[in-house]
């Protein structure tokens, strides 16, 4: 079956950029109220930040399986659609305290995690799984990038910190924001680095027979 849309569960404006970029159409499909979100985002002792990453995109990917389920019981006129679920976690490798460096919780954490990265090479972990039916298990990917921070001094970081952008960003840093003047190189996916590896992304829609922008006249699965 082919489709001409997918159900984004993220709430992230820089995913649903990223994805309107290369011309996917997608409806949000988000938590309600009643759920807890944010308890799937907790870390596990010792957890990797690679099998973090992983086991956090599926967790959100059974959410929104279970949520769209609900709302097609009550309107039977939701119809299905591919679910793309992912997770975007920051690691500086060499000790536990730092194998996940997550959200910060407000403008301290902020400023610990951006003196921890500061001068240092860190990992960026973006997941990205797709959900092609109700039965099949989601098929999840892992897009690994690496990014060198020059040395940033104290009034730097204050200065980054009071722009309120490190709030919501793993690593409180976002690569499209000012943070971008502190990166010396990176290796690997901007757009992972951002939230959402759009060629991981774009294969995997190809996968679901998703119709999308320059796929419009590509070959396409005969299933």
């Amino acid at each position: 079956m082919k489709y001409d849309f997918i159900y984004l569960a993220s709430q992230s404006p820089r995913r649903q950029e990223l994805l309107t970029q290369i011309g996917v159409r997608f409806e949000l499909l988000l938590p309600s109220q009643y759920e807890n979100a944010e308890a799937l985002e907790l870390p596990m002792a010792n957890e990797k930040a690679i099998d973090y990453v992983q086991r956090v995109t599926l967790l959100k990917s059974m959410a929104a399986l279970h949520r769209w389920q609900l709302l097609h019981q009550s309107n039977p006129k939701f119809v299905w659609a591919p679910i793309v679920c992912a997770d975007t976690t920051v690691s500086l490798p060499g000790s536990p305290a730092t194998e996940i460096l997550g959200k910060p919780t407000d403008a301290t954490h902020a400023t610990e995690m951006l003196n921890m990265l500061s001068g240092k090479i860190h990992r960026v972990y973006s997941a990205v799984a797709i959900t092609l039916d109700e039965k099949t298990p989601p098929h999840c990917v892992v897009q690994k990038s690496q990014v060198q921070f020059k040395e940033l001094s104290p009034h730097q970081i204050h200065a980054y910190v009071d722009t309120g952008e490190v709030l919501g960003k793993a690593g409180a840093y976002g690569i499209q924001g000012m943070a971008a003047s502190f990166i010396k190189t990176i290796q690997g996916s901007y757009s992972g680095i951002m939230g959402l590896p759009l060629y991981e992304t774009s294969e995997l829609l190809k996968e679901a027979n998703v119709h999308f922008g320059l796929s419009t006249n590509e070959p396409r699965n005969p299933h």
